[in-house]
């Protein structure tokens, strides 16, 4: 999506500069190739930019690491609509050594765990929202659930879903950990 000025031949229009200084890009392999996604049309980057009444984050941030997580795994298992046609097979998968196989199944996978996890309900807005980018307005208009219903049931679902990642606000460990010296005792 370049855009070419009427001047200099290969220079980019002022939009297209504008539009990639504030673009954030993510490379992913998909079963057509590599995919570049742009993480700031995501709902949950916008979500997680507002405040609450008492001026807090709407969204903590291992909620969003979470909702990503799962758009990842979206676009990597192939469940992304197409809007074009695909004339170049893929090569490999990834840089570890997986085939392209692999890690399609590995995200089909991680997909299928995450979904039980959080259960049919939960998932199926997550699918909506972190998968298929649709705005929240968007689903409570498909729903027809009341207006800003789906913000409520979306924190709860990505916090179920972090829960099923691992993820939580903070580590937490004991509050004194055991001293352990890697010397003999004195003599």
């Amino acid at each position: 999506m370049t855009g070419r000025t009427s001047g200099r031949a290969g220079s980019h229009s002022d939009d297209d500069r504008f539009r990639r200084a504030r673009q954030e890009r993510l490379t992913l392999e998909t079963l057509d190739g590599p995919v570049e996604i742009d993480l700031t049309e995501s709902p949950l980057r916008w979500l997680a930019s507002r405040r609450d009444a008492s001026g807090r984050p709407f969204l903590h941030d291992h909620e969003v690491e979470a909702g990503e997580r799962f758009r990842r795994d979206v676009t990597l298992a192939g469940l992304v609509p197409k809007l074009g046609i695909a004339w170049a097979a893929p090569v490999s998968g990834g840089g570890r050594g997986e085939t392209y196989t692999e890690v399609v199944l590995a995200a089909r996978q991680r997909l299928d765990a995450a979904i039980t996890a959080v259960g049919p309900d939960f998932a199926a807005l997550l699918l909506d929202v972190c998968g298929f980018l649709k705005g929240l307005e968007t689903v409570e208009r498909e729903r027809g659930w009341p207006a800003r219903t789906a913000k409520v049931v979306l924190k709860l679902a990505l916090a179920a879903l972090a829960r099923s990642y691992g993820l939580a606000e903070a580590a937490v460990g004991p509050e004194r950990g055991r001293i352990r010296a890697w010397s003999a005792p004195p003599a």
